[in-house]
């Protein structure tokens, strides 16, 4: 845990010294999204080769398709909220 603690103050430190240089935060920009990517994709490997996860795939598709559908409208609607609340326009009331 101390390691994944010392990485992230690195990361945060080497971060601040280069925000000022456009192109290395684009290249940053870039390299994390491709990051992502290749993380997905050994977790869908991982799952691939897991048989206990494929032969239980039928019920636990259903609940996380469920759980999945009640994160996003719960999020969708507390950033509704949000808007509504702190950064719709007001109209001018003269």
């Amino acid at each position: 845990m101390l390691s994944v603690l010392a990485i992230m103050a690195l990361g945060i430190t080497l971060g601040y010294l280069i925000r000022k240089r456009k192109t290395l935060v684009s290249l940053n920009n870039k390299l994390v999204m491709w990051a992502i990517y290749l993380l997905l994709f050994l977790l869908g490997m991982s799952i691939g080769t897991n048989q206990i996860i494929l032969k239980n795939l039928p019920t636990l598709g259903i609940t996380a398709l469920l759980i999945s559908c009640s994160t996003i409208l719960g999020s969708v609607l507390v950033a509704w909220l949000g808007y509504l609340l702190w950064f719709k326009p007001k109209k001018n009331r003269e």
